[in-house]
């Protein structure tokens, strides 16, 4: 019986010694071996239950495991705007509904949908979309993140004439100055910007909506405006002493690295180099900051989250299909590093103006019936210092600001920090901007879905 590879990583001594992509290439025997193992499933729920794009996962690893590749890319091609994004960032949601995960463990379908779209490039399958007509409507998208992106690009499709603003150097958003190349390489981002170009799509970089143009502007000069400008607030621990040097948030640590390596900054804005390392927050972004502390060279790195250790099995709070609250270790977490879980920090110490420490406390969760933490309280006697040199707070985001584009828009913000569209206006929201923060795959499903908005707010574009 085919088992799941678990080692899908280079060698972790040589990946943290640079910034290439961690994961490396499957032979086509693993990938002919990995797609065989879902062609004993009855009811797929891969598909509906999992996947935010609706990808048609049992058919393109049908074609995947039969050798056939590019009938494989248009099957996830019809479906999938930028696979080369989720194939490298995603969850894989559609992993944790698998009926193979139920008793065994789930199919590798990022993997398997990322050699497809590799295969695709290289054989040159890829290619740009002109419409056969267009419809003299133009569209502007604010922000070219995931969601700025599969919003122009599908409205392209329709036939729009489509221009993105974007305030920094370069399309990509978070995809570009989030992410860290170890997980999704830029030349991988480059390439789909080239192909959106030549398909029509005009990029406007370096121009900040509402400082270097206005948006009212825009909104005149367009038949339709998409704001998409992901939830660039971060959520701050306003403790005694945050106004220490050397506590910053994870993306200003993320994006100074992310530049360097893309050439458009010489040296890195915060440095990990030789420091005791503390990142408050257990995500995925706090992942990402531990892999990029280590590989600039920290003299230690520690996670600390104030939620509860996962646990190592699925919970019953979450049965299948649904996705599973369950222990996840990443890539970053295997290169070195230390994770505490249940630690609360009640402040910042310093010295000279400078973090040295943080004061933490641990704290003890109440569950529900199914195991799902409920509400925590401290634990008297626990008080610790734990020493630092460089802070890094991964909590997550908190949305948009009501001032800024949103207020030249015209658009209010609800207290989630959530801007909420006008149609009536012609003027439309998508991905995290409009839902909140949450995945690059719901960000692009829904950019998708909003421009089938925008267009059916025309009729149909007739």
């Amino acid at each position: 019986m085919t088992h799941r590879i678990d080692d899908i990583y280079r060698p972790a001594e040589q990946r943290r010694r640079d910034f290439r992509e961690v994961e490396r290439p499957l032979s086509c025997a693993e990938l002919h071996e990995q797609a065989a193992r879902c062609m004993g499933c009855g009811i797929p729920f891969c598909h509906g239950a999992g996947c935010p794009l609706g990808n048609v996962i049992p058919e393109f690893n049908a074609a995947a495991c039969s050798g056939d590749w590019r009938g494989a890319w248009e099957i996830l091609s019809s479906t999938s705007s930028f696979p080369e994004f989720t194939s490298r960032v995603c969850p894989a949601l559609c992993e944790g509904s698998c009926t193979d995960g139920i008793d065994d463990e789930p199919v590798m379908v990022r993997q398997i949908e990322k050699a497809i779209v590799e295969k695709a490039y290289q054989n040159g399958w890829v290619k740009p979309f002109t419409p056969p007509r267009r419809n003299g409507r133009r569209a502007t998208v604010i922000g070219s993140g995931p969601a700025g992106l599969a919003a122009a690009d599908e409205l392209n499709r329709l036939g729009w004439l489509v221009t993105v603003f974007e305030a920094n150097a370069a399309p990509g958003g978070l995809l570009r100055y989030g992410i860290p190349d170890f997980k999704l390489d830029k030349k991988v981002i480059e390439r789909r910007i080239e192909l959106m170009k030549q398909s029509g799509i005009e990029f406007v970089c370096g121009t900040r909506v509402g400082e270097d143009v206005s948006a009212a502007y825009l909104a005149r000069r367009s038949d339709a405006v998409v704001l998409a400008v992901g939830t660039p607030e971060a959520r701050d621990l306003k403790l005694p002493g945050r106004e220490l040097a050397g506590i910053h948030f994870a993306l200003e640590f993320l994006q100074g690295q992310n530049r360097v390596v893309g050439g458009e900054l010489a040296t890195v804005p915060v440095v990990a180099a030789g420091k005791r390392v503390v990142v408050i927050g257990g995500g995925d972004t706090g992942s990402d900051c531990v892999g990029t502390s280590i590989r600039q060279g920290a003299a230690s790195v520690l996670q600390i989250e104030i939620m509860p250790k996962p646990p190592a099995e699925r919970s019953p709070s979450t049965p299948w299909p649904m996705w599973p609250y369950v222990l996840r270790t990443s890539s970053s977490h295997k290169e070195g590093g230390e994770r505490r879980w249940n630690i609360s920090t009640r402040a910042f110490a310093g010295e000279r103006g400078h973090v040295t420490a943080l004061e933490t406390v641990e704290v003890e969760w109440e569950f529900s019936p199914a195991g799902r933490p409920l509400k925590f309280a401290e634990i008297p006697g626990s008080e610790r210092r734990i020493e630092a040199d460089l802070v890094l707070l991964a909590m997550g985001f908190t949305g948009v600001r009501p001032d800024g584009v949103a207020a030249e828009l015209g658009l209010a913000v609800d207290p989630r920090g959530r801007v909420l569209e006008d149609p009536a206006r012609r003027i439309f929201c998508c991905g995290d901007t409009a839902n909140g923060a949450s995945l690059v795959v719901r960000a692009l499903a829904d950019g998708k879905r909003t421009a089938h908005r925008v267009n059916d707010a025309f009729h149909g574009g007739n």
